[in-house]
This record gives structure tokens, C-alpha cells and sequence, in this order.
């Protein structure tokens, strides 16, 4: 019984986490001051969440980690066709790269999109969509 026990609990804890990681803006309540339109925010890619998602870290820490939804490019969601190879694209694209972001009006007049900034991002001058088109990863997008 005690053996059964602990290799539950072993797996409880070996269990993925699905929670987003990128903590600077939270889902409800007030946004950072200190993202503003058009002024850039770079650092290092952290997280892909999918396939125009992704996270980049402007300090220490994950509270300094800026979660972006790329404004030049729309991947399939997740779970329609191509939203997988999108995500790992852009894995392959940004994560571990430095990128730098500005933030822009998204389609719904705002900086904003859920709690993620809408923002162009480059990687050496080269903005993540044209990076993600170079590569052959097909727009597909729903609106946001």
C-alpha cells in the first residue's frame, strides 16, 4: 500500500506543468505601465506557446517574462490542421534567440490581446513572420 502511494505520488509530481510561464502580465487585473506602444522590449525567447505565441524574458526571472502574440503572422490554432508544426517551427525559429518586440495595435485597437502584448518581433532584423513564411509554415489563423 505504501509502495502504491509513493509511485502515485511520484507520477503527481513527474506530471507536466500546462500553466502558462510567462508571469509580467497577468490575466486579470491591471496591465504593466511599462510596456507601451512603440516602445521595443527584447530579450531572450523562453517559451513557445504556439505557433504566433511566445515568451521572452526582459530581466531575472519569471515575472520579467513578456508574453507576445506576433502581430505579422497568423498560425493555425493548436488543434487545427498544421498548429503543431506551426508551434515547432517557431520552437526551432526563436526559443533560445534574442528578439526584440514592439508593441503595436492588434485588430482590436490595442496593445492587448488577452494577456498577451501584440507586438512585431525581430530576430537580427528579421521579423518572426517573415522567418515563419521563409520556412514554409502556412497562415491559417483564426481572427483574434
Amino acid at each position: 500500500m505504501i509502495r502504491t502511494a509513493t509511485i502515485l505520488a511520484a507520477l503527481a509530481l513527474a506530471t507536466p506543468v500546462l500553466a502558462d510561464p510567462c508571469e509580467a502580465i497577468p490575466k486579470k487585473g491591471p496591465k504593466p505601465t511599462w510596456i507601451r506602444e512603440g516602445q521595443p522590449l527584447s530579450g531572450k525567447v523562453t517559451y513557445v506557446g504556439d505557433g504566433d505565441g511566445l515568451c521572452f524574458a526582459t530581466g531575472n526571472g519569471p515575472n520579467s517574462w513578456v508574453e507576445v502574440r506576433v502581430s505579422d503572422f497568423r498560425a493555425p490554432e493548436l488543434h487545427e490542421p498544421g498548429g503543431k508544426d506551426a508551434k515547432a517551427q517557431l520552437e526551432r525559429i526563436a526559443k533560445g534567440k534574442r528578439v526584440t518586440c514592439t508593441p503595436v495595435r492588434g485588430d482590436y485597437g490595442s496593445i492587448w490581446s488577452w494577456d498577451r502584448v501584440v507586438a512585431t518581433c525581430r530576430i537580427n532584423g528579421v521579423s518572426v513572420g517573415d522567418l515563419m513564411r521563409g520556412a514554409g509554415v502556412a497562415e491559417g489563423g483564426n481572427g483574434r
